[in-house]
């Protein structure tokens, strides 16, 4: 796709040029790409259940395979149980030490890391959205994570994956909510805001009365470090959770075209950036060809950059998983790699830091003229 020039200024605010030796910082880079590791999310049925039991968390040396090929940022899904097992409660030393040694060790081997609340809107059985406790609760947990994870150079915040289990005005009005709080509260790092429902960029216009597009066309934050995440599955009902053996397989590339134009040219209308933050596929021919258009089809502006789904060491046969060290090397590792942004390769300006009038009051995130 074509974009104009202007288009290609927008970036996170404050990040400046850098030379190609900057490595593992979540800030100082043109372009975030690289891999879901899941396993601490696993398990829902054991929460919050036993660490490398119920659960688990990357290795040293699959972090390290991850870099090699590529990557310079894990999307680190958790669950809110296991972080904070009782809600106003302060959080779980020992998780909070996992999370900490797997940001350690990222950042040893240059990988920015995202923590992703993978939660999908509940907290156990009980559902956000009822603007009471446990939506309070909510912003109270990610304050906390702010404390621990404060340096913005290796840690990211996502707020809540796939919020489908709450209405999407009430998830937009919640993230904006949370996002002010963050900022109110000096946190500098970037912050991901998924879409609501299940992020999809195929549904992002649809609905009666509200829409993704409608909810967060006014998404703003004082540093100009909040992304709008998305999802993306090839399969014909978008779920991931079909291959050719269902009778489902992948759409073709030229399927998702138009539908990335029209979220490309909305968020540029609205001075919004885009992350990829889930997108897999199984390994036949034609998906390879499927999952190869979506990564060209987010490699300008105002896309910051992508995570594949999904590494890790406990997937057994998951048909989207991709190996680890010292497995066989998957085939959806070569698209990825040559998509990997490399400083060195990267014909895009730096991203640069907002103008006195993009850096607006954070007073605003929270209010809507409808």
């Amino acid at each position: 796709m074509k974009l104009s020039n202007s288009v290609r200024a927008i970036g996170i605010g404050a990040l400046m040029a850098v030379g190609a030796e900057a490595m593992g910082d979540c800030l100082n880079q043109g372009r975030l790409t690289g891999v879901n590791t899941a396993g601490a999310e696993f398990n829902l049925k054991s929460l919050p259940g036993t660490p490398f039991k119920d659960y688990t968390y990357p290795t040293k040396e699959d972090l390290a395979f991850f870099a090699q090929q590529g990557a310079n940022v894990i999307r680190l899904p958790f669950r809110w149980e296991r972080l904070q097992p009782s809600l106003d409660a302060p959080l779980d030393a020992g998780e909070v030490g996992r999370i900490r040694s797997t940001v350690s060790a990222a950042k040893a081997q240059g990988l920015c890391v995202l923590l992703d609340m993978h939660n999908f809107a509940k907290y156990y059985d009980n559902k956000l959205g009822d603007k009471g406790s446990l939506d309070a609760a909510f912003i109270k947990s990610w304050l906390l994570i702010a404390k621990e994870f404060a340096d913005p150079t290796e840690t990211m915040f996502g707020l809540m994956n796939e919020p489908a289990n709450m209405p999407l005005i009430d998830w937009a009005a919640l993230a904006k909510q949370t996002l002010k709080a963050l900022r109110d509260a000096k946190a500098t790092n970037i912050v991901l805001v998924s879409g609501g429902r299940w992020s999809g960029v195929h549904d992002w216009f649809a609905g009666l009365l509200a829409s993704n597009a409608s909810e967060f066309d006014d998404l703003q934050d004082p540093l100009n470090r909040a992304i709008l995440e998305v999802h993306q599955y090839t399969d014909t009902d978008y779920s991931g959770t079909h291959t050719n053996l269902t009778g489902a397989g992948c759409l073709p590339p030229d399927h998702f075209n138009s539908r990335f134009q029209r979220i490309s040219d909305w968020a540029t209308e609205h001075n919004q950036q885009l992350f990829l933050g889930e997108f897999g596929v199984p390994s036949s021919p034609e998906c390879i060809a499927s999952l190869t258009r979506l990564l060209e089809l987010t490699q300008s502006p105002p896309w910051r950059g992508w995570t594949y789904w999904a590494a890790g060491r406990w997937w057994g046969n998951y048909h989207m998983a991709i190996s680890a060290h010292n497995q066989p090397l998957s085939p959806q590792w070569g698209p990825l790699k040559r998509f990997f942004y490399n400083a060195q390769n990267d014909e895009q300006s730096p991203p640069e830091a907002p103008t006195p009038a993009r850096a607006i009051s954070s007073s605003a995130s929270s209010t809507r003229t409808r």
